[in-house]
Protein backbone atom coordinates (compact mmCIF):
# COMPACT_ATOMS: atom_id res chain seq x y z
CA UNK A 1 0.00 0.00 0.00
CA UNK A 2 2.85 2.52 0.49
CA UNK A 3 4.11 1.93 -2.71
CA UNK A 4 0.93 2.29 -4.01
CA UNK A 5 0.33 5.36 -2.16
CA UNK A 6 3.89 6.43 -2.98
CA UNK A 7 3.60 5.95 -6.92
CA UNK A 8 0.19 7.34 -7.00
CA UNK A 9 1.43 11.02 -5.31
CA UNK A 10 4.28 10.82 -7.79
CA UNK A 11 2.18 10.77 -10.80
CA UNK A 12 -0.55 13.27 -9.56
CA UNK A 13 2.52 15.82 -8.79
CA UNK A 14 3.90 15.79 -12.28
CA UNK A 15 0.27 16.15 -13.35
CA UNK A 16 0.46 20.14 -13.76
CA UNK A 17 3.66 19.96 -15.37
CA UNK A 18 2.45 18.11 -17.90
CA UNK A 19 -0.42 19.87 -18.88
CA UNK A 20 1.29 23.40 -18.39
CA UNK A 21 3.71 21.44 -20.69
CA UNK A 22 1.11 20.52 -23.35
CA UNK A 23 -0.17 24.20 -23.47
CA UNK A 24 2.62 25.53 -24.12
CA UNK A 25 3.80 23.35 -26.68
CA UNK A 26 0.21 23.74 -28.03
CA UNK A 27 0.20 27.76 -28.34
CA UNK A 28 3.83 27.64 -29.44
CA UNK A 29 2.82 25.39 -31.89
CA UNK A 30 -0.25 27.18 -33.46
CA UNK A 31 1.46 30.48 -33.23
CA UNK A 32 3.13 29.40 -36.77
CA UNK A 33 -0.09 27.95 -38.02
CA UNK A 34 -0.77 29.81 -41.55
CA UNK A 35 -3.64 31.92 -41.45
CA UNK A 36 -5.02 35.20 -39.28
CA UNK A 37 -7.76 34.24 -36.92
CA UNK A 38 -9.26 38.32 -37.06
CA UNK A 39 -9.92 37.10 -41.52
CA UNK A 40 -11.24 34.17 -40.22
CA UNK A 41 -13.99 35.39 -37.67
CA UNK A 42 -14.58 38.69 -39.72
CA UNK A 43 -14.02 37.34 -43.30
CA UNK A 44 -11.90 38.32 -45.88
CA UNK A 45 -14.12 41.33 -47.00
CA UNK A 46 -13.60 42.91 -43.19
CA UNK A 47 -11.92 46.55 -43.80
CA UNK A 48 -8.59 46.91 -42.14
CA UNK A 49 -9.82 48.76 -39.11
CA UNK A 50 -12.22 46.20 -38.56
CA UNK A 51 -9.74 43.53 -38.67
CA UNK A 52 -7.19 45.72 -36.44
CA UNK A 53 -10.07 46.11 -33.41
CA UNK A 54 -10.54 42.51 -33.77
CA UNK A 55 -7.19 41.99 -32.41
CA UNK A 56 -6.88 44.47 -30.37
CA UNK A 57 -10.18 43.56 -28.46
CA UNK A 58 -9.07 39.94 -27.97
CA UNK A 59 -5.48 40.41 -27.11
CA UNK A 60 -4.07 39.75 -30.41
CA UNK A 61 -1.43 42.52 -30.41
CA UNK A 62 -0.16 41.54 -27.18
CA UNK A 63 3.35 39.58 -26.72
CA UNK A 64 2.75 36.25 -27.23
CA UNK A 65 4.04 35.56 -23.30
CA UNK A 66 1.22 37.95 -22.45
CA UNK A 67 -1.20 35.89 -24.87
CA UNK A 68 0.09 32.68 -23.14
CA UNK A 69 -0.77 33.75 -19.63
CA UNK A 70 -4.26 35.40 -20.40
CA UNK A 71 -5.21 31.88 -22.08
CA UNK A 72 -3.93 30.42 -18.61
CA UNK A 73 -5.74 32.29 -16.10
CA UNK A 74 -8.69 31.36 -18.40
CA UNK A 75 -8.28 28.22 -18.56
CA UNK A 76 -7.64 27.98 -14.50
CA UNK A 77 -10.92 29.58 -14.38
CA UNK A 78 -12.69 26.41 -16.65
CA UNK A 79 -12.90 28.82 -19.50
CA UNK A 80 -11.74 27.73 -22.77
CA UNK A 81 -13.08 30.64 -24.67
CA UNK A 82 -15.51 30.20 -27.71
CA UNK A 83 -15.30 29.62 -31.28
CA UNK A 84 -15.21 31.78 -33.95
CA UNK A 85 -18.48 33.26 -35.38
CA UNK A 86 -20.85 31.90 -34.79
CA UNK A 87 -19.63 31.82 -31.27
CA UNK A 88 -20.16 28.74 -28.81
CA UNK A 89 -18.56 27.89 -25.91
CA UNK A 90 -15.51 25.35 -26.68
CA UNK A 91 -16.48 23.83 -23.54
CA UNK A 92 -19.93 22.99 -25.18
CA UNK A 93 -18.29 21.74 -28.17
CA UNK A 94 -15.88 19.43 -26.61
CA UNK A 95 -19.01 18.06 -24.05
CA UNK A 96 -20.31 16.75 -27.26
CA UNK A 97 -17.47 15.91 -29.11
CA UNK A 98 -15.16 13.88 -26.74
CA UNK A 99 -18.05 11.30 -25.96
CA UNK A 100 -17.64 10.08 -29.04
CA UNK A 101 -14.02 10.15 -28.79
CA UNK A 102 -13.89 8.21 -25.82
CA UNK A 103 -16.37 5.56 -26.88
CA UNK A 104 -14.36 4.90 -30.24
CA UNK A 105 -11.07 4.52 -27.86
CA UNK A 106 -13.32 1.90 -25.59
CA UNK A 107 -14.33 -0.24 -28.36
CA UNK A 108 -11.09 0.06 -29.86
CA UNK A 109 -9.15 -0.93 -26.62
CA UNK A 110 -11.60 -4.16 -25.86
CA UNK A 111 -11.11 -5.36 -29.47
CA UNK A 112 -7.41 -5.13 -29.38
CA UNK A 113 -7.23 -6.39 -26.03
CA UNK A 114 -9.36 -9.60 -26.55
CA UNK A 115 -7.14 -10.13 -29.94
CA UNK A 116 -3.75 -9.71 -28.47
CA UNK A 117 -4.54 -11.92 -26.03
CA UNK A 118 -6.52 -14.77 -27.43
CA UNK A 119 -3.66 -14.47 -30.57
CA UNK A 120 -0.94 -14.04 -28.41
CA UNK A 121 -1.64 -17.04 -25.40
CA UNK A 122 -2.52 -19.49 -28.62
CA UNK A 123 1.12 -18.47 -30.50
CA UNK A 124 2.81 -19.08 -27.05
CA UNK A 125 1.29 -22.69 -26.49
CA UNK A 126 1.74 -24.15 -29.51
CA UNK A 127 5.21 -21.52 -30.65
CA UNK A 128 7.25 -22.95 -33.31
CA UNK A 129 4.34 -24.76 -35.15
CA UNK A 130 2.45 -23.65 -38.20
CA UNK A 131 -0.10 -22.43 -35.45
CA UNK A 132 2.40 -19.28 -34.24
CA UNK A 133 3.84 -18.68 -37.69
CA UNK A 134 0.48 -18.25 -39.13
CA UNK A 135 -0.12 -15.42 -35.98
CA UNK A 136 3.35 -14.07 -36.77
CA UNK A 137 2.22 -13.25 -40.29
CA UNK A 138 -1.10 -11.89 -39.55
CA UNK A 139 1.17 -9.44 -36.77
CA UNK A 140 3.56 -8.36 -39.15
CA UNK A 141 0.85 -7.64 -42.22
CA UNK A 142 -1.39 -5.85 -39.09
CA UNK A 143 1.23 -3.79 -37.99
CA UNK A 144 2.05 -2.48 -41.55
CA UNK A 145 -1.40 -1.40 -42.11
CA UNK A 146 -2.32 2.28 -41.48
CA UNK A 147 -5.38 1.93 -39.73
CA UNK A 148 -6.66 5.07 -42.22
CA UNK A 149 -6.39 2.76 -44.97
CA UNK A 150 -7.71 -0.34 -43.50
CA UNK A 151 -10.79 1.80 -42.72
CA UNK A 152 -10.91 2.93 -46.13
CA UNK A 153 -11.18 -0.88 -46.73
CA UNK A 154 -13.51 -2.14 -44.42
CA UNK A 155 -15.88 0.47 -45.81
CA UNK A 156 -15.73 -1.12 -48.94
CA UNK A 157 -16.06 -4.53 -47.66
CA UNK A 158 -18.57 -4.33 -45.57
CA UNK A 159 -20.37 -0.88 -45.99
CA UNK A 160 -21.06 -0.23 -49.26
CA UNK A 161 -22.99 -2.52 -52.21
CA UNK A 162 -26.63 -4.35 -51.61
CA UNK A 163 -25.23 -6.40 -48.90
CA UNK A 164 -23.83 -3.92 -46.73
CA UNK A 165 -23.77 -5.07 -42.82
CA UNK A 166 -22.97 -2.22 -41.55
CA UNK A 167 -23.32 2.36 -42.39
CA UNK A 168 -20.75 3.57 -43.94
CA UNK A 169 -20.13 6.78 -41.41
CA UNK A 170 -21.98 8.62 -38.96
CA UNK A 171 -23.01 7.94 -35.67
CA UNK A 172 -26.55 6.12 -34.91
CA UNK A 173 -28.97 8.39 -33.43
CA UNK A 174 -30.06 7.70 -29.83
CA UNK A 175 -33.60 5.91 -31.12
CA UNK A 176 -31.29 3.26 -32.64
CA UNK A 177 -30.37 2.31 -29.11
CA UNK A 178 -27.27 0.05 -28.35
CA UNK A 179 -27.12 -2.32 -31.29
CA UNK A 180 -27.53 0.62 -33.67
CA UNK A 181 -24.72 2.19 -31.93
CA UNK A 182 -22.77 -0.79 -31.95
CA UNK A 183 -22.76 -1.15 -36.36
CA UNK A 184 -21.72 2.58 -36.68
CA UNK A 185 -18.93 2.05 -34.49
CA UNK A 186 -17.45 -1.45 -35.10
CA UNK A 187 -15.76 -0.48 -38.27
CA UNK A 188 -14.10 2.37 -37.17
CA UNK A 189 -13.02 0.14 -34.02
CA UNK A 190 -11.83 -2.54 -35.88
CA UNK A 191 -9.91 0.07 -37.88
CA UNK A 192 -8.52 1.30 -34.75
CA UNK A 193 -7.37 -1.68 -33.00
CA UNK A 194 -5.93 -3.76 -35.50
CA UNK A 195 -2.35 -2.19 -35.75
CA UNK A 196 -2.35 -2.03 -31.95
CA UNK A 197 -3.28 -5.56 -31.46
CA UNK A 198 -0.59 -6.90 -33.64
CA UNK A 199 2.03 -5.16 -31.57
CA UNK A 200 0.59 -6.41 -28.71
CA UNK A 201 0.24 -10.12 -29.90
CA UNK A 202 4.06 -10.16 -29.82
CA UNK A 203 4.34 -8.63 -26.79
CA UNK A 204 1.68 -11.19 -24.90
CA UNK A 205 3.90 -13.91 -26.82
CA UNK A 206 7.13 -13.00 -25.36
CA UNK A 207 6.07 -12.34 -22.19
CA UNK A 208 3.87 -15.84 -22.12
CA UNK A 209 7.05 -18.06 -23.43
CA UNK A 210 8.93 -16.58 -20.77
CA UNK A 211 7.03 -17.75 -18.06
CA UNK A 212 6.41 -21.07 -19.27
CA UNK A 213 9.89 -21.52 -19.42
CA UNK A 214 10.25 -20.58 -15.34
CA UNK A 215 11.06 -23.38 -12.86
CA UNK A 216 7.78 -22.94 -11.31
CA UNK A 217 5.69 -24.54 -13.95
CA UNK A 218 7.78 -27.10 -14.45
CA UNK A 219 7.29 -28.11 -10.58
CA UNK A 220 3.72 -26.85 -10.23
CA UNK A 221 3.21 -29.90 -13.55
CA UNK A 222 5.39 -32.25 -12.14
CA UNK A 223 3.42 -32.20 -8.78
CA UNK A 224 0.45 -33.07 -10.76
CA UNK A 225 -1.40 -29.60 -10.96
CA UNK A 226 -3.01 -29.77 -14.24
CA UNK A 227 -1.25 -28.13 -17.27
CA UNK A 228 -4.56 -25.82 -17.69
CA UNK A 229 -4.88 -24.38 -14.17
CA UNK A 230 -0.88 -23.69 -14.29
CA UNK A 231 -1.43 -21.34 -17.46
CA UNK A 232 -4.53 -20.02 -16.49
CA UNK A 233 -4.40 -19.28 -12.38
CA UNK A 234 -0.32 -18.45 -12.68
CA UNK A 235 1.79 -18.14 -16.20
CA UNK A 236 -1.37 -15.19 -17.85
CA UNK A 237 -1.26 -13.18 -14.73
CA UNK A 238 2.11 -12.80 -14.62
CA UNK A 239 3.10 -13.03 -18.24
CA UNK A 240 0.02 -9.51 -18.17
CA UNK A 241 2.68 -7.22 -16.81
CA UNK A 242 4.60 -6.32 -19.32
CA UNK A 243 1.54 -6.15 -22.11
CA UNK A 244 -0.45 -3.90 -19.52
CA UNK A 245 2.75 -1.61 -19.32
CA UNK A 246 2.63 -1.33 -23.35
CA UNK A 247 -1.04 -1.10 -23.61
CA UNK A 248 -1.00 1.78 -21.42
CA UNK A 249 1.75 3.73 -24.54
CA UNK A 250 -0.67 2.65 -26.90
CA UNK A 251 -3.79 4.24 -25.64
CA UNK A 252 -1.90 7.46 -26.74
CA UNK A 253 -1.89 5.70 -30.52
CA UNK A 254 -5.60 5.65 -29.91
CA UNK A 255 -6.38 8.73 -28.89
CA UNK A 256 -4.73 10.07 -32.08
CA UNK A 257 -5.98 7.36 -34.37
CA UNK A 258 -9.45 7.98 -33.10
CA UNK A 259 -8.94 11.58 -34.38
CA UNK A 260 -7.93 10.43 -37.84
CA UNK A 261 -10.57 7.07 -37.63
CA UNK A 262 -13.89 9.74 -36.71
CA UNK A 263 -12.72 11.95 -39.84
CA UNK A 264 -13.00 8.79 -42.69
CA UNK A 265 -16.26 7.51 -40.58
CA UNK A 266 -17.82 11.08 -40.38
CA UNK A 267 -18.07 10.77 -36.55
CA UNK A 268 -18.70 13.85 -34.72
CA UNK A 269 -15.89 13.50 -32.20
CA UNK A 270 -12.48 15.37 -31.16
CA UNK A 271 -11.09 15.13 -34.22
CA UNK A 272 -13.71 16.05 -36.33
CA UNK A 273 -13.32 19.66 -33.96
CA UNK A 274 -9.45 19.62 -34.67
CA UNK A 275 -10.02 19.49 -38.48
CA UNK A 276 -12.90 22.26 -38.10
CA UNK A 277 -9.92 24.41 -36.35
CA UNK A 278 -7.57 24.00 -38.29
CA UNK A 279 -9.64 24.86 -41.23
CA UNK A 280 -11.45 27.84 -39.59
CA UNK A 281 -8.22 28.96 -38.02
CA UNK A 282 -9.74 28.72 -35.05
CA UNK A 283 -6.67 28.68 -32.28
CA UNK A 284 -9.18 28.51 -29.46
CA UNK A 285 -10.93 25.13 -30.19
CA UNK A 286 -7.75 23.80 -31.89
CA UNK A 287 -5.95 24.02 -28.23
CA UNK A 288 -8.68 23.25 -26.07
CA UNK A 289 -9.78 19.91 -28.05
CA UNK A 290 -5.90 18.80 -27.96
CA UNK A 291 -5.34 19.82 -24.23
CA UNK A 292 -8.27 17.69 -23.62
CA UNK A 293 -6.94 14.78 -25.61
CA UNK A 294 -3.19 14.99 -23.54
CA UNK A 295 -4.88 15.55 -19.97
CA UNK A 296 -7.00 11.99 -20.97
CA UNK A 297 -3.87 10.43 -22.19
CA UNK A 298 -1.62 11.81 -18.95
CA UNK A 299 -4.67 10.72 -16.67
CA UNK A 300 -4.80 6.49 -18.27
CA UNK A 301 -1.15 6.50 -18.21
CA UNK A 302 -1.11 7.17 -14.30
CA UNK A 303 -4.21 5.04 -13.90
CA UNK A 304 -2.18 1.73 -15.86
CA UNK A 305 1.00 2.86 -14.15
CA UNK A 306 -1.03 1.96 -10.55
CA UNK A 307 -2.89 -1.52 -12.54
CA UNK A 308 0.91 -2.46 -13.10
CA UNK A 309 1.60 -1.74 -9.05
CA UNK A 310 -1.64 -3.98 -8.42
CA UNK A 311 -1.18 -7.13 -10.75
CA UNK A 312 2.94 -7.24 -9.88
CA UNK A 313 3.27 -9.02 -6.59
CA UNK A 314 6.77 -8.71 -6.56
CA UNK A 315 6.67 -4.45 -7.08
CA UNK A 316 3.95 -4.28 -3.79
CA UNK A 317 6.57 -6.51 -1.54
CA UNK A 318 9.78 -4.18 -3.10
Amino acid sequence: MANFLRLLGRRLAALPLMILGVTLLVFVVLQFAPGDRAVAALGEGASQQALEQYREANGLNDPLFIQYFNYLGKLLTGDFGTTLPPAKPITEVIASAFPVTLQLTFLGVLIAVVISLIFGVLAALYRDTWVDQVIRIFSVAAIATPSFWLGILLIQWFALGDNSWFPSGGLADPDEGFVGWLQSMTLPAIALAIPVSASLIRVVRTSMVEELDRDYVRTAIGNGVPYTTVVSKNVLRNALVTPVTVLGLRIGYLLGGAVVIEMIFSLPGMGQQILNGITNVDTNLVQGVVLVIAVTFVIVNILVDLLYLLINPRIRTV
